[in-house]
């Protein structure tokens, strides 16, 4: 059974090489010319990287690109994919405060590729503009958010599905006094990064 795709792979490749280095985020991304958020983006299964700047990040870890991305395309691919509650991975987003997001799944096909992830938003969250080079698929499990899409607001509720292009700026509001649960599922164009 697969539990993260390439997108994981590549990152957790990356992060696991960095501290068994003792490296810290900002000097891999100084060592390899990429910005630490680029960096922490790959490290984090946000983004994949090009070519080039994978081979960069390889040169400041002085491993070969190719310990990198050795087990990106296993072989042995399973029929399906099922994974147990106890085996999702949380994640603490140091730029989102009070937003959990749980990772459920991470998969490549063909020139792209599909994360899927579950996001606890705190009661009176506010996250910042940003963007994502994906489009997003959100639906409300509980509780209601306000995305604040291209200087547009609008209200997702429990049991609303939003549809968007992610790399617009686009932000996140929980703006109630109960917690919002939504799941969210990205889709990243491989060919363009």
């Amino acid at each position: 059974m697969i539990k993260d795709g390439s997108l994981s792979r590549i990152g957790k490749a990356i992060k696991e090489l960095r501290k068994m280095r003792k490296m810290s985020l900002q000097e891999v991304a100084e060592k390899s010319q990429v910005t630490a958020g680029l960096l922490s983006k790959i490290e984090n299964f946000k983004t994949v990287p090009s070519l080039p700047v994978l081979f960069q990040i390889s040169m400041a870890l002085d491993v070969k690109m190719m310990d990198l991305v050795r087990d990106v395309n296993p072989s042995d691919t399973p029929k399906y994919l099922l994974i147990r509650k106890d085996e999702t991975k949380k994640e603490k987003n140091v730029e989102a405060k009070g937003l959990t997001y749980e990772t459920l799944f991470s998969q490549s096909f063909s020139n792209s590729n599909l994360v899927l992830k579950v996001v606890s938003v705190s009661p009176k969250t506010y996250r910042e503009s940003y963007n994502e080079d994906a489009l997003e698929l959100v639906y409300v499990l509980s509780g209601a958010v306000t995305y604040g899409i291209d200087k547009e607001e609008v209200l997702v509720e429990e049991g609303d599905f939003l549809f968007f292009d992610g790399s617009l700026s686009h932000s996140i509001e929980n703006r109630d006094g109960a917690h919002a649960k939504m799941m969210k599922m990205y889709v990243q164009n491989l060919v363009n990064n």
